[in-house]
């Protein structure tokens, strides 16, 4: 059976001929060259990923919602009690809810995954339950770093047999009442910021709760000392279950080559993480939209990643990446249908055929 180790070395470098290749072609399409501006970059990013072989193209599309509690919500931190979680996580089994209802109108699965619900069992939910909730990140680590790192390899492993049952376009969501907390803490640590700048409302916190949620963080940043050259370090001591569950996702889907929609704040935070483990991912990183929730563009810089939408979302669960989907399939429709220049005789002056 393959370790951690292991399965991240198999994440492979982009194919640069292929992306030479893909540009080549793009630039020959009944266009003026660039007119489709980050659409032609898209595809040629996806080009690149040996996942798909040289040629831009959606096969079967997935969202993977990893949904956990954690015990920081003890503090205070958020307004929905901590059943919504459970809740919701069976809402999601009957398709009602956002990510569900976006998914299906792209075509894709929702799978919903309980790494750590504090809540008897869901009928429906994929179960890779690590415990009934995460330790408290203000008191101590929300878990032990041998749990980070099985629930990481088990996240991968599923990851991988959704890619070899015919997925090859990966969306991140997650679930979990007060998840804000971890994930500002994550990137606090990892871009060197401080609380103020990157803790938000989350969901609908009232502005005069948000000093104790920024000296939540604070507090547990200096009682775990997270090591910010060590992202299971960090995931592991103010992350979470859900936060853990989604940088396995994206690992596991760059180990395929293949690309990952990263949803809002939260999949910021574990794609964060995720890039330190395994900086050699970031290639297939596909940003779906800005999230409204503060900390959001810090966090973005740090990933050298620009956004295709910007809604003033802040759903969270996959939403966003449900809703980018459509431009990822319109920048492989661009690629494989348009028509060739040369095949309509349009010539520059210099010899070089345009619209």
């Amino acid at each position: 059976m393959q370790t951690l180790t292991s399965l991240l070395r198999e994440i492979p470098p982009p194919d640069r001929g292929a992306m030479t290749r893909a540009q080549q072609h793009i630039d020959g399409l009944l266009k003026p060259p660039g007119s489709l501006g980050r659409l032609e970059a898209l595809a040629v990013q996806l080009a690149g990923m040996p996942g798909l072989n040289g040629v831009p193209h959606v096969g079967e599309k997935a969202i993977l919602v990893m949904c956990a509690d954690h015990g920081v919500w003890d503090e205070g931190v958020a307004v929905s009690p901590k059943v919504v979680t459970a809740i919701q996580a069976a809402n999601m089994t009957r398709g009602t809810t956002g990510v569900c209802v976006l998914a299906a109108h792209a075509g894709a699965t929702v799978h919903v995954i309980d790494v750590g619900i504090d809540a008897e069992l869901i009928p429906g939910v994929v179960n890779m339950r690590v415990a009934r909730g995460c330790g408290n990140i203000a008191t101590g680590p929300a878990m032990h770093r041998t749990q980070a790192e099985e629930l990481l390899l088990e996240v991968i492993r599923y990851t991988r047999e959704q890619a070899q049952r015919g997925v090859t376009l990966f969306g991140v969501g997650e679930l979990g009442m007060a998840n804000t907390t971890p994930a500002a803490a994550i990137v606090s640590v990892l871009t060197g910021s401080e609380a103020e700048a990157v803790v938000g409302i989350g969901a609908n916190l009232p502005l005069s709760r948000v000093g104790n949620k920024v000296e939540v963080v604070r507090r547990a940043i200096a009682v775990n000392q997270p090591n910010p050259q060590d992202g299971v370090d960090v995931l592991a001591k103010v992350g979470g279950f859900d936060l853990v569950g989604m940088a396995g996702v994206i690992l596991g889907a760059a180990s395929c080559g293949l690309p990952v929609l990263l949803d809002g704040f939260l999949s910021y935070s574990a794609a964060l993480a995720a890039c330190q483990i395994a900086p050699e991912i970031k290639p297939y990183l596909i940003p779906s939209h800005f999230s409204a929730e503060k900390g959001a563009r810090i966090a973005l810089e740090h990933l050298e990643l620009e956004p295709y939408l910007n809604m003033g979302m802040r759903l969270g669960e996959g939403s966003g990446a449900a809703l980018a989907m459509p431009i990822v399939e319109a920048a492989c429709a661009m690629y494989s249908n348009m028509g060739l220049l040369a095949a309509s005789n349009i010539v520059l002056p210099d010899g070089k055929e345009t619209a």
